[in-house]
C-alpha cells in the first residue's frame, strides 16, 4: 500500500447512468483531517439501499462529501485534527456520514460521533448507526409521534423498520407494519409490532382501517412513495403526519388535496444524508441523550441478518437486492489486514 493511502470499495463506472456498475477493492488516498475532524479506522459498516442507488449513478453524494459508498460506520479513533479534545486514539465510535463508510478510514466532524456502548460489538454498532438515527429522527423529531398515537411503518423487516418498531415500543407507541412475508411479520411482532400486514396478499389501507376500527393512524413512515399516496391520505387521522423517507415505488402521483386541508394533514419529506453539519451535530446530541441509553441498556438492539467480509461486498449487495434479509446486512474489515 502507498503512503497515506487506504483500501476501499470503489465504484468502477461504465459511463451510463443507471448501469449496475462494478465494485472493486482498491487503494485510494486516505482522508486528510480538517480542524475539528476525527479520523476513524472503520471496522464495520452496513449496506443501505442508498448504496445500491449510488452504485448505479442515481444518488450522488452531496457536494463536498466523499465519493465512496457507505453512509455509516463503526470503528475506533485513529487520530484527531486540530480543535478536537473530547475524542482520543482508541475510542470506539459509531456514526453516520454522507459518504466514505466503505473505506478503511473515514474523516468525520467531531460532533457527529457517538461512543459505542460497551455491550455492542463493532458489527452491532454499524448495524445500529444509520437505521436508528433514521428511525429516531423521523418518528420523534419530524413526525413528533406521542405516546398512545398509532404509527404505520412500511418495510417492517428492513433495518429502519426493525429500529422503528423497537424505538416506538419504548415510547408506548403502537406500531402497525407492512412486510412481504409471514416470516418477516412474525419477526416484527417479536420486536414489538402490534399488527402486521402482508402487502403482497392484502390491501394494507383496508386492513389498517379494520385494525383501528375505522379510525386510521396518526403517522406513517413511508418508503414507497407515489403508489401509496392516496391511500395514505385516506387512512391518516385528523392532524396526521405522512413522512416520506424513500421513494422506492416512484415519485410522481396525482392526488386530491381535499383531505390534506379538511384533515389538516402534514406531508413531510425527510433525508438524512444531505443535512448540514450543524443539523447532524444537533441530531447526534439528541440521539446520544435519548437513543444511546436504550442501546446501552439493551432495551433496543440492532438486528443483524448477515455479515460479509468487505471483499464480498458484491455478494452483500446481491443479497439485499433479493430482499430476503430481516434487519441489517453488515460489511466487516475483520481479518483483512
Amino acid at each position: 500500500m502507498k503512503p497515506n493511502s487506504m483500501p476501499a470499495i470503489v465504484v468502477k463506472e461504465s459511463g451510463s447512468k443507471g448501469e449496475w456498475n462494478v465494485l472493486s477493492l482498491e487503494d485510494v488516498p486516505q482522508p486528510s483531517l480538517k480542524p475539528n475532524e476525527v479520523l476513524v479506522q472503520v471496522e464495520a459498516c452496513s449496506v443501505n439501499r442508498a448504496d445500491l442507488l449510488q452504485r448505479r449513478g442515481l444518488y450522488p453524494p452531496p457536494p463536498g462529501a466523499s465519493s465512496l459508498l457507505g453512509l455509516d460506520f463503526a470503528g475506533f479513533v485513529a487520530s484527531c485534527g486540530p480543535g478536537v479534545d473530547r475524542w482520543h486514539a482508541g475510542n470506539r465510535v459509531l456514526g453516520i456520514t454522507a459518504g466514505g463508510g466503505y473505506g478503511r478510514y473515514v474523516a468525520v466532524p467531531r460532533d457527529h460521533l457517538i461512543a459505542i456502548p460497551e455491550n455492542l460489538s463493532f458489527v452491532e454498532a454499524a448495524a445500529a448507526a444509520e437505521v436508528f438515527f433514521t428511525a429516531f429522527l423521523n418518528i420523534f423529531l419530524e413526525a413528533a409521534v406521542q405516546s398512545g398515537e398509532r404509527l404505520l411503518v412500511h418495510g417492517g423487516g428492513s433495518g429502519v423498520g426493525s429500529a422503528a418498531i423497537q424505538l416506538a415500543r419504548t415510547a408506548d407507541i403502537p406500531v402497525i407494519i407492512t412486510a412481504g412475508s409471514e416470516d418477516k411479520i412474525a419477526c416484527c411482532k417479536r420486536l414489538g409490532a402490534s399488527h402486521g400486514i402482508n402487502y403482497k396478499l392484502e390491501d394494507f389501507a383496508g386492513r389498517v382501517l379494520e385494525i383501528t376500527n375505522g379510525e386510521g393512524v396518526d403517522a406513517i413512515l413511508d418508503i414507497v412513495g407515489a403508489p401509496y399516496l392516496s391511500r395514505h391520505l385516506d387512512i391518516l387521522k385528523t392532524r396526521g403526519r405522512l413522512v416520506f423517507i424513500g421513494l422506492m415505488g416512484g415519485n410522481k402521483a396525482d392526488m386530491s388535496l381535499a383531505a390534506v386541508l379538511t384533515k389538516r394533514l402534514r406531508i413531510i419529506g425527510s433525508v438524512l444524508r444531505s443535512r448540514t453539519d450543524a443539523e447532524k451535530a444537533s441530531l447526534t446530541r439528541s440521539f446520544n441523550e435519548r437513543v444511546r441509553p436504550l442501546l446501552e441498556s439493551g432495551k433496543v438492539r440492532p438486528v443483524v441478518d448477515r455479515i460479509y467480509p468487505i471483499r464480498n461486498v458484491e455478494e452483500a449487495h446481491q443479497y439485499m437486492l433479493a430482499d430476503r434479509h430481516f434487519g441489517k446486512i453488515v460489511l466487516t474489515w475483520q481479518g483483512f489486514d
